[in-house]
């Protein structure tokens, strides 16, 4: 970094650049922890450079995806919790691109701030390292804008972008057909969806959120700021070991809106929601907020992370690769010759 970089000018405007050299120095061990082999450069360039390893594959497919945490940041914001969300961005990104069968490579992040406060920023991209060692991909680059008077002081937004690649042939190219058997592998609560009615149920003040509910075993806060599940490596395991006709990441809309996404046109699914173990989060937010079941499945991912279809036949070798994975499966449904998610 430029040591004599310095402008009275701009830090009376609001924005102040030695604050932003040291957020990179706080967080470059955080990003260290996420090199992988194909890392090429370090911070603080104008690119993230990364060498992907194409031998053996017939005909590459890069896979990308980009997302953002949503209003989940107003639960870190009461909190004053940042190590977390940035967990949720990996995923809401790394999750999507696995769908295709891809393995993520890299990673790219996004903050924008009202106020560049380098200890808060380590915080959130430790939460981003985190993420990405879970998924296996690098962290190669990203930006931190401060941006006085657009946000406040004490708020940011957090997006990020992947990028993962997948051998042509090994695409998981949505061909279930009727009589396949729907796999489904838990949630670890509410993920990062959901939260604009999350925050109409519920005070988001911090005495509310510190509030200790039987039911969760720990408090409110606790509970909803779980970060989200990352599936990468164990719906990689699956694939290397049956024939993954398809897969869907129960994201924003719930099982409703997504379940459909893995599915060709003229199919559609039967699903057992006893067969899914749901996380009492769900029940006190229906309960506290009068919301009906319709809309519950329809907005929040009810105990459902992922759903993946194979046949029949592959049923007890998913099972048991998954289980190996450390994420085990239930079998939750079956894909049916008519349109329309049955719950």
């Amino acid at each position: 970094m430029t040591s004599d970089s310095h402008s009275d000018s701009y830090a009376e405007a609001g924005v102040d650049i030695t604050a932003g050299y040291r957020a990179v120095e706080l967080m470059a061990r955080h990003v260290e922890r996420t090199r992988t082999p194909g890392v090429v450069s370090g911070l603080g360039g104008f690119g993230g450079l990364f060498a992907p390893e194409v031998a053996g594959m017939e005909r590459p497919i890069l896979v990308s995806g980009t997302d953002g945490v949503g209003t989940k940041l107003k639960l870190a914001f009461a909190l004053d919790r940042h190590d977390t969300v940035g967990v949720d961005c990996v995923a809401m990104c790394v999750n999507d691109i696995v769908c295709s069968g891809a393995r993520p490579l890299f990673f790219l992040d996004y903050i924008a701030c009202g106020k560049n406060v380098p200890e808060r920023i380590e915080q959130i991209v430790a939460g981003i390292a985190e993420g990405c060692v879970q998924a296996g991909a690098a962290l190669i680059g990203g930006e931190t804008a401060e941006m006085p008077g657009f946000y406040p002081e004490d708020e940011y937004d957090l997006a990020g972008f992947a990028v993962g690649m997948v051998d042509e042939a090994k695409m998981m190219k949505n061909e279930a057909l009727p009589g396949d058997v729907v796999i489904g592998l838990a949630s670890s609560g509410v993920h990062s969806n959901g939260f604009s009615l999350v925050r109409r149920v519920f005070d988001m003040d911090p005495e509310a959120l510190g509030t200790h509910y039987p039911e969760l075993g720990r408090t409110l806060g606790e509970a909803l700021i779980e970060p989200t599940k990352i599936y990468v490596r164990p719906i990689l395991a699956l694939a290397e070991a049956v024939d993954v006709k398809a897969v869907s990441h129960i994201t924003g809309g719930g099982l409703y809106e997504n379940l459909p996404r893995a599915l060709p046109a003229g199919l559609g699914m039967r699903i057992d929601t006893a067969a899914i173990a749901r996380p009492p989060i769900f029940d006190l937010i229906a309960r506290e907020g009068d919301i009906p079941e319709r809309d519950m499945y329809n907005t929040f991912n009810m105990g459902l992370g992922m759903a993946v279809v194979v046949s029949p036949d592959d049923v007890d070798g998913a099972l048991s690769a998954l289980a190996a994975a450390g994420e085990p499966g239930t079998v939750i449904g079956e894909v049916t010759a008519s349109e329309g998610i049955e719950l």
